[in-house]
C-alpha cells in the first residue's frame, strides 16, 4: 500500500515542434545538444497513465523503482484513489482522472481540436473527450499569445476547404487572439480550435486522453490521414464548434492570478467552470501553514522554494523542480514553508460524475 507522496523522474517527450529549455531549467536537467541545434523535447508528462494517441506506451510515467504508475493505481485503486477495486474495474486502466503536462512552446503550435466526451464515447470507446486547460508560467518575446474559438460563424463547408487547402492564415485569422502573461489560467471547452503562441510555457490539466483532430497539419511532420483520429475528416469535423464566441465568452475562460500572490489558502487558478474536469490550485504559504487539501489523488508540481507536505503518514520535504504524485492514502495534507506548488487535481466528484459531464460548449 502506498501512502506518501512519490517524487518522480523527469518524463519528458520528443515532439515534431521546438521547446523544451523552460522545463529543463524547472526541473533541473539538462538535454544533449541537437545536431542541428534545436531542442525539440516541448513535453513533459506528469504522473501520466495515459500514452500518446497511436504510440502505446510513449508518455507513461515511471515510479522511481522502474514500474509504470498506472500499474501502480491498477494494482491498489484503494490507496492511490480512494477508490474501491470494483468501482475502479469500469474506469480505463490505471485512470487517475487527469493528465498534466509542461509544454514549452519554442513556436507556434498547429490549429486544432479536441472531441468531447460525448464524441468519444461515440466513435472513440473512451469515456473521456479533451477538454484541457493552461496555466502560464511564463512568456517571452512582444505578444505571447494564443488563439482560441472562432469570432464568427463558420460553415462547415468552407472550414472543410479551407483544411484541405492548409489555409493557415484564413484559420487564424477567425479565431480570437489572446495575449498571455504569467498568472492567466485559461479554459479549453471541447470543441474548441485554439493553438498555442510561439514563447508561451505552460502547466496544462486536461481529462486523460490524446485525442487531437489536427486542423493544421501542414506546421507538423504529421500527414492528412495521421491528422483525423483514423476516422476520416468528414467525421471527426463533427466534434467542431463552429459557431462563433463572443468576446464576454472568451474573457469567462480566463481568469488571472499575481504569479506572485501568497496566501493562507490554496488558491483557485482556472475559471469554475473547470471543476468538473480538473481542479488546479496554488499552494504558497507565506511561511507559514496552509489549512488540508482534501484527500485525493493529486499530482504536485513545486515551482520554487522549499517546503513540507503533512499528511496522515507524516511529513515529505518538497523543493523547487520536484514532481510529486500524492495518493488518497496520504489523507488531508498541509503544505508549510517558503514554497510556491501547483497542486493538479481530476474534477469534482470524479469518478462518479464521469458518465455524466460532457462539459461547457
Amino acid at each position: 500500500m502506498n501512502q506518501v507522496p512519490v517524487v518522480l523522474p523527469p518524463n519528458v517527450i520528443d515532439h515534431f515542434y521546438a521547446g523544451g529549455g523552460n522545463i529543463e531549467r524547472l526541473r533541473g536537467f539538462t538535454s544533449p545538444t541537437p545536431a542541428d541545434g534545436v531542442l525539440r523535447r516541448p513535453e513533459e508528462w506528469l504522473a501520466a497513465t495515459t500514452h500518446r494517441f497511436g504510440e502505446d506506451g510513449l508518455g507513461l510515467s515511471r515510479l522511481p523503482d522502474g514500474r509504470l504508475l498506472r500499474d501502480a493505481v491498477a494494482a491498489d485503486p484503494q490507496s492511490w484513489l480512494g477508490v474501491p477495486a470494483d468501482a475502479a474495474a469500469a474506469l480505463p486502466a490505471g485512470d487517475t482522472g487527469l493528465l498534466v503536462k509542461l509544454l514549452d512552446a519554442g513556436q507556434r503550435l498547429p490549429v486544432h481540436v479536441h472531441p468531447d466526451r460525448a464524441f468519444a464515447r461515440s466513435h472513440l470507446d473512451c469515456p473521456y473527450g479533451k477538454t484541457e486547460s493552461w496555466f502560464v508560467l511564463g512568456t517571452t518575446g512582444e505578444e505571447p499569445s494564443v488563439w482560441l474559438g472562432f469570432t464568427e460563424d463558420v460553415e462547415p463547408d468552407e472550414l472543410q476547404r479551407r483544411v484541405d487547402a492548409q489555409d493557415s492564415a484564413w484559420m487564424l485569422s477567425r479565431m480570437h487572439r489572446v495575449r498571455v502573461r504569467p498568472g492567466d489560467g485559461i479554459l479549453l471547452p471541447a470543441g474548441t480550435v485554439h493553438a498555442i503562441g510561439e514563447g508561451v510555457f505552460v502547466a496544462e490539466l486536461q481529462e486523460p486522453s490524446d485525442w487531437s483532430i489536427l486542423l493544421e497539419w501542414s506546421v507538423t511532420t504529421a500527414t492528412l490521414d495521421e491528422s483525423h483520429l483514423g476516422l476520416g475528416f468528414p467525421r471527426v469535423m463533427g466534434a467542431v464548434n463552429h459557431r462563433a464566441m463572443s468576446a464576454d465568452q472568451v474573457a469567462a475562460l480566463v481568469v488571472h492570478t499575481d504569479p506572485d500572490t501568497v496566501a493562507d489558502t490554496p488558491v483557485p487558478l482556472l475559471p469554475a467552470a473547470a471543476d468538473p474536469f480538473f481542479r488546479l490550485q496554488l499552494c504558497a504559504p507565506d511561511g507559514g501553514a496552509l489549512p488540508s487539501v482534501d484527500a485525493g489523488f493529486a499530482v504536485v508540481v513545486v515551482l520554487a522554494g522549499a517546503g513540507r507536505l503533512t499528511g496522515s503518514d507524516g511529513p515529505v520535504d518538497v523543493a523547487a523542480g520536484q514532481v510529486l504524485a500524492v495518493p488518497h492514502a496520504f489523507g488531508d495534507w498541509t503544505v508549510s514553508g517558503e514554497v510556491r506548488l501547483l497542486a493538479c487535481r481530476p474534477g469534482a466528484g470524479w469518478p462518479e460524475t464521469l458518465s455524466t459531464q460532457d462539459g461547457p460548449r
